[in-house]
């Protein structure tokens, strides 16, 4: 992908750095909800059928339609990363700030904290990997039966496969999670514990 650095803007603003740092946040709750959706499926316990309810037929195979289509998932490997990456990158407190009355300088530093704490973060718990190995901006044909949760297709989409397009992004895949291990007793809907100084 070619891109115009001097399109860049030179200084920092508030409105993109809050953006820059929404963004990211984004990103690490869709990757946590991926990775859960994908390692839920092991665990997951069968639904017991409500006695109570009188339901048609035609009720019953649609709600066990959806049970087969949507798995449920738990919330604690999603708070565990909120809590590191508070922990390493202060995240939460960066997002809930009220930044508009710092200047450009100040949020651009912050937000350079922030960036560099949520990357070693990610790179400790996560192993990317690109999905495609051509150059972006290239052209690439997507064969019939491609996967289309690995490929996502833009613009004029018409027909059937084979689709012949430009490469936008490659993509990324996560093929290794290494969350540590928490005690048993550990409260993770606790981001981060106030602090008390004596």
């Amino acid at each position: 992908m070619n891109i115009d650095l001097s399109l860049m803007p030179m200084t920092l603003d508030v409105v993109h750095v809050g953006l820059g740092a929404l963004s990211l946040l984004l990103i690490v709750i869709v990757v946590v909800m991926a990775v859960l959706k994908s390692s839920s499926g092991a665990s997951e316990a069968p639904v017991e059928p409500n006695k109570e309810q009188n339901t048609t037929t035609n009720q019953a195979e649609e709600s066990l339609n959806k049970q087969d289509l949507l798995k449920e998932t738990t919330p604690e490997a999603a708070l565990q990363l909120l809590m590191l990456l508070q922990q390493d990158a202060r995240l939460i407190d960066f997002i809930h700030e009220d930044l508009t009355g710092f200047g450009d300088s100040d949020v651009g530093a912050a937000s350079r904290v922030v960036h560099e704490g949520c990357k070693k973060v990610l790179q400790q718990v996560f192993n990317f990997e690109p999905i495609r190995s051509e150059e972006e901006e290239s052209r690439v044909t997507l064969a019939q039966g491609f996967n289309a949760s690995e490929n996502r297709l833009t613009g004029n989409v018409t027909g059937e496969a084979p689709f012949t397009g430009t490469l936008i992004h490659k993509g990324w895949r996560v093929n290794e999670v290494s969350l540590p291990q928490l005690a048993k007793k550990h409260d993770v809907y606790v981001i981060a514990p106030a602090e008390v100084e004596l």
